[in-house]
């Protein structure tokens, strides 16, 4: 396997952990359970975590009130540290006292929307190899020989780990200079001012973080990466037997080419099961592109909800 890690640059490698707030912890975790994320329960959060790996994803504290987005943790390779924090006062950005929420590991700075980031060594885990692309459950059709999965057969969609994060931004353009400027991020490629998408230096999936424009900060959806073709099927179905009918998908997007079902939480925000998402090594410069609107969503796939753009984080503050 190739090295993972790109010489001569001190970047972030992986987005390792997601933090937000809910009215209801009880909504969440029954959320994430049919999602089929391993969650576990504490008295005042919970944390996410994929079955079989050992890596915390994410917490979901309780707050009583509306959903609110509190900060991601960045992880850097352990000699890129201080050279990142050096690099981060040079620009001018000021370190800033943790989130009440989070660590005194790494160090702390808020993006232009007031999100706070935290920078600390941590073990990669954006992935080093592209997943192997089954399409389906079987590798090849053999001739004369039937196939077609039995739904007996079929089990609960279980997410292998987290793929991306896509945030809202009253500004994009903002937003790729602060994470590509001082965490060293890379545009993937972008629509307009619309929406962004950047990688990881050191080997990543297309999207490490992505940005699209709203009236300010907020947390749309997180993406989560599934096995095989099928499995974003079958999740889409998992999510609507549990209850939650709203979503968008089964379809397959242009930027970044994954298959995808957008299943849509309590508060408004998604959750993705995605498949097959292109890759970048460290070996690759990636040629960025600017596409056109039509092309800024899907290639193929139901009609976007009226919704699906809406920031509830903002309009809730507003209320």
């Amino acid at each position: 396997m190739a090295d993972p890690k790109r010489a001569g640059v001190t970047a972030a490698h992986s987005v390792v952990s997601f933090v937000f707030t809910v009215p209801d912890l009880a909504e969440a975790q029954r959320f994430y359970d049919s999602f089929g994320l391993d969650v576990r329960v504490f008295e005042d959060h919970l944390d996410l975590y994929t079955i079989g790996h050992t890596h915390r994803w994410g917490q979901v504290f309780a707050n009583g009130k509306a959903k609110q987005l509190c900060y991601l943790s960045l992880g850097v390779y352990a000699e890129d540290l201080e050279p990142l924090r050096d690099a981060v006062l040079k620009q001018g950005i000021a370190l800033v006292d943790r989130h009440p929420l989070g660590s005194a590991d790494g160090f702390w700075m808020c993006d232009p929307e007031g999100v706070h980031v935290q920078v600390l060594v941590a073990d990669k885990v954006t992935p080093n190899a592209r997943a192997e692309a089954l399409g389906f459950r079987t590798k090849q059709n053999p001739i004369g020989v039937p196939i077609g999965p039995m739904r007996r057969d079929t089990r609960l969609v279980r997410p292998s780990r987290l793929s991306h994060i896509l945030l809202f931004t009253s500004d994009v353009d903002r937003s790729l200079d602060f994470y590509c400027g001082a965490l060293g991020l890379r545009l993937s490629d972008r629509a307009g001012d619309g929406i962004a998408f950047t990688h990881g230096a050191h080997t990543s999936d297309h999207h490490l973080l992505a940005f699209a424009k709203s009236d300010g900060p907020g947390l749309h959806h997180t993406s989560w990466m599934v096995h095989h073709f099928d499995d974003v099927g079958l999740g889409m179905e998992q999510m609507r037997a549990a209850g939650y009918e709203l979503g968008w998908g089964v379809g397959r997007h242009v930027i970044g080419s994954n298959y995808f079902y957008y299943a849509r939480d309590p508060w408004g925000s998604y959750a993705e099961f995605s498949y097959d998402i292109d890759f970048i090594d460290a070996a690759t410069d990636w040629p960025a592109a600017d596409y056109p609107p039509e092309d800024s969503l899907n290639l193929w796939g139901p009609a976007l909800p009226d919704s699906f753009i809406t920031n509830h984080e903002t309009a809730a503050r507003a209320t």
